[in-house]
């Protein structure tokens, strides 16, 4: 079965790109095979891609030998675009109309899970964090994003992209930039670079840290990034010379200056401090 140009089934499914749904759609089938051969082999895996679009990705992804391909597609528009796609693959491609915010995508397919998305850039953040709380679910995440979102993401410290996402991300997962993309790869061209990146779940935390307490501290730190810590971390309300010294962290440095390892060593102290720590009344 010949497949309709990309071009063609945007037209013919009236497919024109919503802003408000964040679409820009990546055309050049040799871009996406690129994107799909990052991940490695995908034999007898589950991939979920969110946003298919027209489906340049999800040809990619089903000339794979993955065991199944779950397309994710809030608007209807593209599952009407995708038919053809599943005539062709009745088995392997499954198209679900949702929302993906909310679907627990840990839950789809049988491991190893992989997700592979070009992903709307308004809800991408609010995505990776919501499946990096069962992070252990997946395999590997290879993810378009804003090229600004991207830096933040595999940033390290002491750079001025290195921030509270990238040290979540980092506790959980190894990450690594794969591929930059100008506008001009999208129809329509959004106007920013957009990067892709490879981000692998360790099977268990890089360090020892309570992950509520860790958010906090990130947020309390970060908050006032130019500052240095024994300022902006005054918030956390616990004895904050001992916070330093129990941590073997430096007063003086700045949120920026401190590892990924740092933050969790402070997350210990702060968590066993805060039980010994009267509230402040109200």
């Amino acid at each position: 079965m010949n497949l309709p140009s990309l071009r063609d089934v945007i037209k013919s499914s009236d497919l024109w790109a919503k802003r408000s749904l964040g679409q820009n759609f990546l055309l050049d089938l040799n871009i996406t095979r690129k994107i799909v051969k990052a991940a490695g082999s995908l034999k007898g895996a589950t991939v979920i891609e969110i946003g298919p679009g027209p489906g340049g990705l999800t040809r990619a992804l089903l000339e794979t030998e993955a065991l199944s391909v779950i397309a994710i597609e809030k608007d209807p528009r593209a599952l009407t675009a995708l038919s053809s796609l599943q005539d062709l693959y009745p088995e392997r491609l499954i198209l679900r109309e949702a929302d993906a915010l909310e679907i627990p995508l840990q839950t789809l397919g049988e491991p190893p899970r992989y997700v592979i998305a070009n992903l709307p850039y308004n809800i991408a953040t609010p995505l990776l964090m919501q499946w990096l709380i069962h992070s252990t679910s997946f395999h590997k995440f290879i993810l378009m994003f804003q090229k600004e979102v991207a830096d933040r993401i595999v940033a390290l410290p002491h750079s001025k992209n290195y921030g509270r996402l990238s040290v979540k991300v980092q506790w959980l997962c190894k990450v690594k930039s794969i591929l930059t993309l100008p506008p001009q790869a999208f129809w329509p061209s959004p106007k920013v670079y957009s990067s892709v990146v490879e981000i692998t779940p360790y099977p268990t935390p890089l360090y020892l840290a309570n992950s509520d307490d860790l958010e906090f501290v990130l947020k309390t730190a970060f908050s006032q990034r130019r500052k240095m810590i024994r300022s902006s971390l005054e918030n956390l309300n616990v004895p904050l010379a001992l916070l330093f010294e129990k941590s073997g962290i430096l007063p003086t440095l700045r949120a920026e200056n401190l590892s990924v390892e740092d933050f969790c060593n402070l997350t210990r102290v702060y968590s066993e401090l805060k039980k010994k720590t009267p509230t402040p009344s109200s």
